[in-house]
């Protein structure tokens, strides 16, 4: 059994191979196919964080897989009322086939998976967003950048910069990553990413200029300076992040034809000016689409690895 709970864990030929798996599964549902590829399964859906883009992707996109979702917040079961998790877990997956978690710790949700007896996919953590990355990579694929490709991530040292770190330093690609100073990625994280780099002959670099960063790059990609529950540190991240709005300007210095990712929700005015945004939303809306057909893939790859 294999859970989906950092890109850490999966090897290169891994990743690519539920990557051609989403694109396979988006063409049926283009041409509305839509094959049992988990009849009658039920999707455990743990939300103590709320997302829109999560519960409508997992939600739909088991759905279409012939199975059924069930929506599970902190105020629906005993985990958010001090039970402890490896008994939630154990109760849990034993009656569902697979269980998606969007919480606050890497940590919870690594014991979580310990003692489930199906697998568990991250939703998103403190530390992760890996199904954001593997729509992400779709998202490059179907823009034909994927050769040579070169990405520069301008923002927060947060989860989705140190997915991002994990996708590229497993597939080979290079990465620059600018933050200000005090919200640099995690150097574990960054420490991991350098050591497969070796191996996969990543380019990996952190920096605090965001002009050097996004210099001669195909992708530009950011995330909102204030995450879900730091809003009380809104007016200090405005100042801590002065110079890192991802705007004409920045966007002149990547390569002619580079795109710009965002994994939403997006606040125009700080990490992205309003023009940037709207000229790149076809991309950025298909970036969040496709959350929905690398998911279907994830489930489906993780149901074939069950023995």
């Amino acid at each position: 059994m294999r859970h989906f709970l950092t890109l850490k864990d999966y090897t290169k030929e891994e990743i690519l191979e539920i990557i051609d798996l989403a694109i396979k599964i988006k063409k049926e549902t283009k041409a509305k196919v839509f094959k049992d590829y988990l009849p009658k399964q039920t999707l455990g859906m743990i939300f103590e964080k709320s997302s829109t883009r999560t519960r409508v992707s997992f939600e739909t996109g088991i759905y279409q897989l012939g199975g059924v979702g069930l929506f599970l917040s902190s105020n629906d079961i005993q985990l958010g009322r001090g039970e402890p998790i490896k008994d939630t877990s154990r109760v849990i997956s034993s009656m569902v086939d697979m269980i998606m978690i969007r919480n606050d710790s890497q940590k919870e949700l690594e014991e979580f998976a310990s003692y489930s007896k199906v697998p568990v996919i991250n939703g998103l953590t403190d530390l992760y967003h890996p199904v954001q990355l593997m729509a992400d990579y779709l998202t490059i694929i179907e823009h034909n950048l994927q050769e040579n490709l070169k990405v520069a991530y301008v923002g927060d040292g947060n989860n989705m910069t140190h997915s991002w770190l994990m996708l590229a330093s497993k597939l080979g690609f290079d990465l620059n990553i600018a933050t200000p100073k005090g919200c640099e990625v995690d150097q574990n994280i960054l420490n991991d990413a350098l050591n497969f780099a070796k191996e996969s002959g990543a380019i990996i670099k952190t920096m605090y200029d965001v002009n050097e960063a996004v210099k001669d790059c195909t992708v530009v990609t950011t995330d909102t300076w204030i995450s879900m529950g730091q809003e009380d540190q809104k007016e200090q991240k405005i100042k801590q992040f002065n110079g890192f709005i991802v705007d004409n300007n920045l966007m002149n210095k990547a390569q002619k034809d580079a795109i710009f990712l965002h994994c939403l929700p997006a606040y125009r005015g700080y990490e992205v000016s309003e023009d940037i945004f709207e000229k790149h939303s076809n991309t950025i809306f298909s970036e969040a689409e496709n959350r929905l057909h690398a998911q279907k893939a994830i489930m489906v790859w993780l149901d074939s690895k069950l023995i």
